[in-house]
C-alpha cells in the first residue's frame, strides 16, 4: 500500500484513504475526517511548508487543546495524584508519538500532590513536595488576567515539551499565579493539587479552565478546533468559549462543535459540585446566573453536568462505565473510548529489550506486541526475573523484609481508598495461610496514597499493616511509601500477578493492569472497568466473582482462585504460566494502550 503525507498532521495517510480533498487541481489524502475538515476550511495554510518543515522551523499549528487539572508527564514533576493525572501524561505522550497536532493546558502545582511516610502503624503523614520548576520548564513571557472575587489575578505559563518518537513534540502549558502582582492568597492557588476547601477548588478550575484559554489565545493559538476537557474540572473552558463568542446571543451550538469531554468518575459524590452563589461571589458575571443554572444544575452548578451541555462529544473510559455514566445522567449520549497506557513508559527495560530484539518497532506499532505470541518461553521468564528482581531490591531496601525471588509476589497499587478494597485479600486470613501451607510461599506488595482527608483511605492502609503484622512468619507484605511512577513502573514490571479488587461497578477504567500486561504480569482482578474487557479466563488472567458481586463471594473467589489455579500452575507448571504471560502481551498489551486510545479520540471525538 502507498502513502502519502497528511498535509495537517503530517501523519501518513493511504493514499487511497476514504478522506480525500481536492483543491485547485491538487488532490490531498487525510488519516481522518478531523484533518480533512480542517483542511478543507483553510486550504491556503496547509499548501506551504509540509508539516515536517514546520516542525523544523518551529510553524507547528495546533488544532485541539487538551485540558487536564493534573498531568503526570515526567516523574520529576509530582504534578499529578494518580490514575487521572498519569492518564493524561500517557496521552500527551502518543499525542506527540503520533504527531498529532495538540497543546495540553494543566496547573503547576508547586508543592506537589504530597510525599507521604508511614509509620509502623501505617499511619500517614503528608509533607508538601518542593521542587523548582525553573530546573524543568521554561517560563514563557505572555500573562493574562482572570477576576476573582472582583479583583484581577495575572496568571503566566511555563512550558514543557512532551517529545515523540520521531522527535514531534506536544507543548504542555503549566499555569502559575506565583507572580508579585497577586495577593498572597493569590499566589498560592496553584501550589497544591486537590488542596484547600471548595472556594480554592473553584479558583484552581477557574484558572484552569478560564485563564487556560486566555493563555492560548495570548500566546496566539488561534487555529485550535477542537477542546477536549479530561474531566469536569476544567468545564469552565466551555463558558469563556460561550464569552467569547462574535454574537450578542450565546452561541451554545457553536461551543457545543468545538467541545469533546470525557468523564472518568462512576458515582455521583464524585462529581464536583458548587454553591451558585460561591459561584457567583467568585466569578461574577462571566455568565448570568440563570445560564449556569440551566447548564449546571438548578440547585447547585455541577462541572460534569456543565461539560455535558456543552460538548459534542461525550465519553466514558471504559465500556462498562459508559454505561454506567449513562445512567447516571440519562439523556446524554455517552460514547465509550477504552484508556489505554503509554508503551514505552510503561515496559521495562528487560521486556523493552526483549521485544527490540523479537519486535522491532513495537514502541512505534504497539499492536505489534501481537506478535509476543512467537517470543521463546525461556527469554520471556528471563526479563520477567531481571524485572521481579529490581522490584525486591527496592521492597528489601524500605523494609528489610527479606522478600524471596522464588516465592509468588502479588503486587496491588493504587489509590488508597475505600472501594479499591486493598484488604479485600485478607477478608479470612485463615484461608491465605492455607494457601501458603498448601501450595507454597505467597509474598504482597501494595503502594497508594491516601487523600489527606479521606479517613476511610488511611484507615485501609492501617489495616493492612494490622494484617501484615498478624501473619507475619506465614504471608510476607510491605506497603512501599510515596507511590509515583517510578514505584507504580517497578511494582507493574515486577509481580508475578497482578491484583485488583474493586468494589463492582465503581471501577471506572482503572489501568495499572495494563502496565503490568506490558510486562506480561497476569491479573487476578474483580470483572470491573477494562478488565471486563481485557479478562480471558485462563489465557491474560482470572476474574473474580461476577460483575456486581458481595464482598464476601468476592473472597470467597479471590481465595479459590489462588489456591486451586493462580498458586499450583505459578509452582507446578511453570511453562503453563509463562504462557498466560505470553497472551497478556500479546492480546491485552496490544490493544489496550494509549496509541491506540489516541487513535480513536482523533477519528471518533475529533472528528
Amino acid at each position: 500500500m502507498s502513502f502519502a503525507i497528511d498535509p495537517v498532521c503530517g501523519m501518513p495517510a493511504p493514499a487511497t484513504s476514504k478522506f480525500q480533498a481536492t483543491h485547485e487541481g491538487r488532490s490531498y489524502s487525510f488519516c481522518s475526517e478531523f484533518c480533512r475538515g480542517a483542511f478543507l476550511e483553510s486550504p491556503a495554510q496547509y499548501e506551504g511548508p509540509s508539516p515536517a518543515e514546520r516542525r523544523k522551523n518551529g510553524q507547528s499549528l495546533r488544532l485541539i487543546a487538551y485540558f487536564s487539572m493534573e498531568v503526570g508527564v515526567d516523574e520529576r514533576m509530582p504534578t499529578y495524584a494518580g490514575g487521572l493525572g498519569v492518564l493524561a501524561g500517557d496521552t500527551l505522550k502518543a499525542f506527540a508519538d503520533l504527531e498529532v497536532p495538540v497543546i495540553g493546558v494543566t496547573l503547576i502545582h508547586r508543592r506537589g500532590y504530597f510525599r507521604q511516610s508511614l509509620d509502623e502503624q501505617g499511619r500517614q503523614r503528608e509533607v508538601p513536595v518542593a521542587w523548582d520548576p525553573a530546573a524543568l520548564l521554561r517560563l514563557l513571557p505572555a500573562r493574562v488576567q482572570i477576576r476573582l472575587e472582583g479583583r484581577p489575578v495575572v496568571v503566566q505559563a511555563w512550558q514543557f515539551d512532551v517529545a515523540g518518537a520521531s522527535g514531534f513534540s506536544v507543548p504542555l502549558l503549566f499555569l502559575d499565579t506565583d507572580l508579585p502582582d497577586n495577593t498572597a492568597g493569590d499566589r498560592d492557588l496553584t501550589s497544591s493539587l486537590y488542596g484547600g476547601d471548595e472556594r480554592t477548588r473553584l479558583a484552581q478550575e477557574a484558572i484552569l479552565g478560564i485563564g487556560g484559554l486566555r493563555m492560548l489565545r495570548a500566546l496566539g493559538h488561534d487555529s485550535l478546533t477542537r477542546f477536549h476537557m479530561n474531566e469536569g474540572h476544567s468545564a469552565l473552558l466551555a463558558v469563556e468559549l460561550l464569552r467569547e463568542g462574535k454574537t450578542p446571543e450565546l452561541d451554545f451550538a457553536a461551543v457545543r462543535d468545538r467541545c469533546v469531554f470525557t468523564t472518568h468518575t462512576p458515582v455521583s459524590s464524585g462529581h464536583d459540585q458548587f454553591e451558585h452563589g460561591l459561584v457567583k461571589n467568585l466569578l461574577g458575571d462571566v455568565l448570568p446566573p440563570t445560564v449556569f443554572q440551566m447548564l449546571g444544575g438548578r440547585d447547585r452548578l455541577n462541572m460534569t453536568l456543565l461539560a455535558l451541555n456543552l460538548s459534542q462529544y461525550v465519553n466514558g473510559v471504559a465500556k462498562k462505565h459508559s454505561v454506567v455514566s449513562q445512567e447516571m445522567f440519562p439523556g446524554y449520549p455517552i460514547h465509550s473510548i477504552t484508556n489505554g497506557v503509554h508503551s514505552r513508559t510503561w515496559t521495562s527495560p528487560h521486556f523493552a529489550s526483549l521485544f527490540d530484539r523479537h519486535i522491532p518497532g513495537w514502541a512505534a506499532d504497539p499492536f505489534s506486541l501481537r506478535h509476543a505470541m512467537a517470543i521463546p518461553d525461556e527469554e520471556i521468564w528471563e526479563a520477567h526475573v531481571a524485572a521481579k528482581k529490581d522490584l525486591l531490591e527496592e521492597v528489601n531496601r524500605q523494609t528489610g523484609g527479606g522478600f524471596d525471588a522464588g516465592a509468588l509476589t502479588l503486587g496491588f497499587a493504587r489509590r488508597a481508598t475505600a472501594y479499591k478494597r486493598a484488604d479485600l485479600v485478607f477478608a479470612d486470613p485463615a484461608r491465605l495461610i492455607d494457601i501458603v501451607e498448601r501450595t507454597g510461599p505467597l509474598q504482597i506488595v501494595f503502594a497508594g496514597k491516601a487523600h489527606p482527608r479521606d479517613e476511610a483511605g488511611k484507615e485501609l492502609i492501617r489495616s493492612v499493616f494490622r494484617h501484615a503484622r498478624e501473619l507475619r512468619g506465614r504471608v510476607k507484605i510491605a506497603w512501599l511509601e510515596d507511590y509515583d511512577i517510578r514505584i507504580a513502573r517497578l511494582l507493574t514490571a515486577g509481580a508475578d500477578l497482578w491484583l485488583n479488587t474493586p468494589l463492582a461497578p465503581l471501577e471506572a477504567s482503572g489501568t495499572s493492569g495494563m502496565k503490568a500486561a506490558h510486562n506480561g504480569v497476569p491479573s487476578l482482578s474483580v470483572l470491573d472497568g477494562w478488565w471486563i474487557e481485557g479478562c480471558i479466563e485462563g489465557v491474560t488472567g482470572w476474574a473474580i466473582g461476577g460483575t456486581a458481586s458481595p464482598t464476601e463471594a468476592d473472597a470467597e473467589s479471590l481465595y479459590r482462585k489462588l489456591k486451586e489455579v493462580v498458586a499450583p500452575m505459578f509452582y507446578n507448571h511453570r511453562w503453563h504460566w509463562i504462557d498466560v504471560m505470553r497472551h497478556a502481551i500479546a492480546i491485552n498489551a496490544s490493544h489496550f494502550n494509549a496509541h491506540r486510545m489516541v487513535q480513536q479520540y482523533a477519528a471518533l471525538a475529533y472528528a
